[in-house]
């Protein structure tokens, strides 16, 4: 009876880990929850004139965060058109007439 026991108790205990495992794995953002992230958080440091990596992109893989800094850049430059598409004409204009 107390071998029985014994293994039962543990059975249960190993199934509770098991699940607590995997609610606490499911409920981390996912790669691309922290891209988005760091994309608004680069939006609202742009607006507010900072400057500098924000905590949110910490996680971000390097070459994810050069490209994501490098949109926010062709957006702060005005050469996006109002979906946020790259507008190459506005681009060649503002070259043309040395308006960055």
């Amino acid at each position: 009876m107390r071998r029985t026991t014994a293994l039962i108790s543990a059975a249960v205990v190993a199934v509770a880990g098991g699940i607590t495992g995997t609610v606490i794995w499911l409920s981390q953002p996912s790669y691309d929850d922290i891209v988005k992230d760091c994309a608004h958080a680069l939006v609202a440091q742009s607006k507010a004139g900072g400057s500098g990596k924000p905590d949110a992109c910490r996680d971000v893989k390097e070459d994810d965060y050069a490209a994501l800094s490098m949109s926010q850049a062709i957006n702060d430059l005005g050469w996006t058109d109002e979906n946020g598409d790259f507008d190459e004409n506005r681009m060649i204009e503002d070259t043309l007439n040395g308006t960055p």
